[in-house]
């Protein structure tokens, strides 16, 4: 079947489509129908089903014989390890774990918060939750205290599962200060805390809340999988809350085994067996849908991986990691691509080895460039799929189906829209927009499952967040344009969109342009404020290693560059050259701290900031052409 057949087969039947797909999961009470409508824009998937995570991402596997299949590659060049974890050892690893908590009295509904680095053990405290029908919320290991408070007050959890310390190279991250902080902060206590001691780092136990990993688990009886509903939550995971209070995102379990199963094949392109690997952290979405679950659900073998794409040692770690561990199916962010290619623009390290196992590649996250594309295409010699989703939907919205069929790639956008999603391009007033026209992208609802149903306890929030702006449908944050074919562009955050003079203009087309320069490693497009024209935008640029000509010189390049290919109403005359970009953690550019200290407005520090320090150079970088006065 072609991409067209399977996108209408859904459309004419929505509820018998994923009826369909359900049953490829194990369930024990198989559900009476697909959709039940709450009223108020609020739906729910296969709610009367019964059915348990664990049991389709661990048991079934060992029961139909794949036992000896490796579940899990650990590979941290950080620590010099690498150990592989059978599906039979995964089973009974995840039984103990999950009988040990249930033996403390964490039951189906409790919530646990899990606070870990990029090790097996996490997977393993995921997996465990599911087990007993407990809600996890996997925090990012080395979150601050605060946030980490925020989080706890808000989920009550009865646990929280830690670990001692976190590594990143050339440092530990020391998670029990951490984790002992947000306790105090917390007006919510947890009944214990369970601790894995990693032996870089041995944290000191608070006696009579602490219990150590192994220690808890010795003597205890494994438990079996406790079915659980459709609807019941998998877990919550809180978006970064750059913004304000986070918004805790729940998954309902019944769609997410749905969707996910269906994505492993349709999207990524493998089968059972084969070895998958998302180079993202489980703290992220991307760490919850496509390191843990996807592809255990769907049989496949998952890479723990804790180090970075460069640095640990080289700007060849990914090919390293791919080539020893038959990666078939490749998935990272545009940004880790872009500081492979600026420590290695000619692909040197592609070279040293043998990636003929690579079948295909994904970038996620935020807008992939086309530079960035061509740059991994021609390195490869692989399909290289942009492909759009969010933290809120859990899976793609848009993608080029590859175990469908492979659609002609059109750099700078991410295809299609997936089965369950229609998507629109909307104006203000709700109205669609003709092709090639930018506005705000839209999802008309339902959507499918495996999306957010609602946000944890704030059902209020959820409304205003997503469905009032444009009634009938999701509203996604982001703005785009459609194509004749049907193919999506997503420019920017609607955020992001900057008026100049009256014309709206995506900083994201800016970016595009900037990037295609040959020195131009990164870069980024800020809307500043401007008495004359209301804004204007500043580039930052980041330069491949080795460039030794004047920045000033780059500068008026990429302005001449811009004035060609958007025109002279972008007014784009003013850029600078800086070593880095302040990012989040997940690698997503600070645009609105950026555009703050350009309009020398009070700011709060973003929670989720990889290094404050980069914010100071901003400030100075901004002075340098009469910017962040304040």
């Amino acid at each position: 079947m072609s991409y067209q057949d399977v996108y209408a087969s859904w459309k004419s039947d929505p509820e018998g489509f994923w009826m369909e797909a359900a049953k490829a999961i194990d369930w024990d009470q198989a559900p009476s129908r697909a959709l039940s409508d709450l009223g108020g824009g609020l739906y729910e998937w296969f709610a009367d089903g019964m059915v348990n995570t664990c049991y389709n991402a661990v048991d079934r596997h060992v029961e139909n014989g794949r036992g000896e299949q490796t579940a899990i590659i650990y590979d941290s060049p950080i620590t010099h390890t690498k150990r592989e974890i059978s599906f039979v050892e995964l089973r009974n690893r995840v039984a103990t774990l999950a009988g040990a908590l249930r033996a403390k009295g964490v039951e189906k509904g409790d919530r646990v918060i899990i606070y870990m680095p990029m090790i097996p053990e996490a997977l393993e405290a995921m997996l465990a939750c599911a087990r007993i029908g407990a809600v996890h919320s996997v925090v990012f290991g080395g979150f601050a205290a605060n946030e980490l408070a925020v989080r706890i007050d808000d989920a009550t959890p009865k646990a929280i599962i830690a670990a001692s310390c976190g590594l990143e190279p050339g440092r530990v991250v020391h998670y029990k200060p951490l984790l002992d902080g947000a306790i105090d902060l917390a007006t919510h206590k947890p009944d214990f805390c369970v601790v894995f001691q990693r032996e870089q780092e041995v944290a000191e136990l608070v006696e009579g809340r602490d219990v150590n990993w192994h220690g808890f688990q010795y003597g205890v009886e494994p438990v079996d999988c406790v079915p659980v509903e459709g609807n019941h939550p998998a877990y919550i995971l809180y978006t970064s809350g750059t913004t304000g209070q986070p918004k805790g995102v729940i998954r309902h379990t019944g769609g997410q085994l749905v969707a996910l199963n269906w994505s492993m094949k349709n999207i990524y392109n493998v089968d059972p067996g084969d070895v998958f690997w998302a180079a993202s952290d489980v703290g992220w979405v991307v760490g919850h849908s496509y390191i843990c679950y996807g592809p255990l659900i769907h049989g496949n073998t998952t890479i723990v991986f804790e180090g970075k794409p460069v640095g640990t040692p080289d700007a060849g770690t990914f090919w390293r990691v791919i080539s020893e561990h038959n990666v078939k199916s490749f998935f990272t962010a545009p940004t880790a691509f872009r500081a492979v290619k600026r420590e290695d623009p000619k692909g040197e390290f592609v070279g040293k080895y043998d990636l003929s196992c690579l079948k295909q590649v994904y970038l996620a996250g935020e807008r992939a460039d086309p530079d960035t594309i061509t740059w991994a295409q021609d390195q490869l010699k692989v399909p290289v799929v942009d492909h759009w989703w969010q933290t809120e939907t859990g899976w793609s919205i848009a993608a080029n189906p590859l175990g469908i069929e492979e659609l002609p790639t059109k750099l700078g956008s991410p295809a299609v829209p997936m089965p369950g999603y229609e998507v629109d391009i909307l104006d203000e007033g709700g109205n669609p927009m003709p092709a090639g026209e930018l506005g705000a992208i839209a999802v008309k609802l339902p959507l499918p499952p495996g999306t957010l149903p609602n946000l944890w306890n704030a059902e209020e929030r959820f409304k205003k967040s997503y469905l009032t702006t444009f009634p009938g449908y999701y509203e996604t944050g982001d703005a785009g344009m459609k194509d004749e074919d049907g193919y999506l562009y997503i420019m920017a955050r609607t955020d992001d969109v900057i008026n100049v003079a009256g014309h709206r203009l995506s900083t994201g087309g800016m970016e595009e342009v900037l990037a295609s320069h040959p020195d131009v490693a990164e870069c980024a497009v800020i809307g500043v404020s401007d008495q004359l024209k209301g804004q204007m935008p500043v580039g930052f640029l980041c330069l491949n290693a080795g460039t030794n000509r004047p920045g000033e010189e780059i500068v008026s390049e990429v302005v001449k560059l811009v004035r060609e290919k958007i025109g002279p109403v972008a007014a784009f005359k003013l850029a600078v050259v800086v070593d880095r970009l302040p990012k989040t953690r997940s690698g997503k550019i600070l645009r609105g701290t950026m555009v703050n200290i350009a309009d020398g407005t009070p700011y709060k520090m973003p929670a989720t900031i990889d290094d404050p320090a980069i914010l100071d150079e901003i400030k100075d970088a901004l002075q340098s052409i009469g910017y962040a006065k304040g």
